[in-house]
C-alpha cells in the first residue's frame, strides 16, 4: 500500500522532562553488527562472523535553548540520561500504530547552532547508549543492554547462551 507508517507525530522526553512542540528531528541508533571476515581451507568465500554490535549513539534537535538538556552534558560517570522517544505514525487507511525508543545513554556533545536576529533556536544533542528498547505497536523488536550482555531481537536473546557459557 501506498502512504504506509507515515510517521505524524512525535514527543520525546529527556531526563523527566517532556519536548512536544520543541523536538523538530529524532534520530533513533542505528543497529549495526561489527562483523570479522573468516575464510579458511576449503571456503571459497569469506563470510561474516558476529562479533558484537558497533556503539549505539542517537541524535536530536531541540528548537529550543533548553538550559535542562545543556546542563545534561558530560554528566559523571555512572549518571545516565534517561530518553524515550515516542511516534505515531499512520497508513493512508486510516490505521495507526504507536513507536517507543527508551534508552539511556551519555549526552556526548551539544551544537548550538547558528546565532542570528530572528533565527529559530536550534540545539543539537548526540547520545552514547548502554541501553536500548524499541517497541511497535505493542510488539518488542529490540532490546539490547550493553553493561548487562543482553540483546534480544523479537523476543529471542541472541547472548542468553554465551551469557551461560561464561557464567553470568
Amino acid at each position: 500500500m501506498a502512504a504506509e507508517d507515515i510517521i505524524k507525530y512525535l514527543n520525546l522526553v529527556v531526563d523527566g522532562r517532556g519536548y512536544a512542540g520543541k523536538i523538530k528531528e529524532w534520530s533513533p541508533p542505528a543497529l549495526t553488527l561489527a562483523t570479522q571476515d573468516f575464510r579458511a581451507g576449503g571456503m571459497d568465500t569469506a563470510v561474516d562472523l558476529d562479533m558484537g554490535m558497533e556503539k549505539l549513539t542517537c541524535s536530536g534537535v531541540l528548537t529550543s535553548y533548553d538550559d535542562n538538556v545543556l546542563a545534561l552534558w558530560g554528566l559523571k560517570k555512572g549518571a545516565g540520561v534517561q530518553l524515550t522517544a515516542r511516534g505515531s505514525m499512520e497508513s493512508l487507511d486510516g490505521t495507526t500504530k504507536p513507536i517507543v525508543h527508551n534508552m539511556t545513554g551519555k549526552m556526548i556533545s551539544l551544537e548550538r547552532g547558528t546565532w542570528g536576529p530572528g533565527n529559530e533556536p536550534a540545539l543539537t544533542f548526540n547520545l552514547s547508549l548502554v541501553f536500548y528498547r524499541e517497541v511497535v505497536n505493542g510488539r518488542e523488536i529490540h532490546l539490547i543492554d550493553a553493561l548487562n550482555m543482553i540483546r534480544v531481537v523479537d523476543g529471542v536473546d541472541q547472548l542468553a547462551e554465551h551469557r551461560k557459557n561464561i557464567g553470568i
